[in-house]
């Protein structure tokens, strides 16, 4: 099994990342759009070609605020067709236009994106693929997980003996919290 923390170290776009993002809990709605976005764009990719682009897509997407994406338009979509400085899916970017105006409806019906992924706390990782793909679009079993172990919601993001382990193990992420087993499928 390869670790992330065995090749993201010291890795210009790996290691940021590596370092202070993943897995560490955030309730940012902005940062929660953000992350499922660059999952999104991840689907049949190779994740240094999403960190290589994401300034791009942040740039092209409204820095990923929720209303100004939910607000894009058919001229919107073309726009960002056109853009060469992100990853240019169409399935991909409807799919994160569309699930903007989901977590628009999150803050009516739920209190947020944060407070309902805290509300459904803890799921397995079966259960939360479900209940994702029943929620947004383009979410599958990867996305899913993914997206859940970045934001601390699903052990395995970082190999126990990573430096970044420990850092995230003060914070308490949600995972640890509900003492579920750490595991890396």
């Amino acid at each position: 099994m390869t670790w992330y923390c065995e090749y993201a170290s010291g890795h210009q776009f790996h290691g940021p990342y590596h370092d202070t993002e993943y897995g560490f809990p955030t309730e940012d709605e902005t940062v929660l759009m953000e992350r499922l976005a660059l999952e999104i764009m991840q689907a049949g990719l190779n994740w240094l070609i999403v960190l290589k682009k994401r300034k791009g897509m942040n740039c092209a997407f409204g820095a990923f605020r929720v209303d100004t994406v939910a607000g894009y338009g058919d001229n919107d979509v073309k726009r960002l067709l056109n853009d060469e400085n992100i990853i240019r899916n169409h399935t991909k970017v409807a799919a994160i236009i569309e699930n903007a105006k989901r977590v628009q409806t999150m803050r009516t019906n739920d209190g947020g994106f944060a407070e309902w992924i805290a509300a459904h706390h803890p799921l397995t990782k079966a259960d939360w693929v479900q209940l994702f793909k029943k929620t947004f679009k383009f979410t599958g079993n990867e996305i899913t997980g993914e997206f859940l172990m970045s934001i601390g919601y699903l052990p395995g993001c970082h190999c126990v003996d990573c430096p970044t382990f420990k850092k995230i193990a003060k914070l308490a992420p949600p995972w640890m919290q509900a003492g579920t087993a750490f595991y890396k499928d």
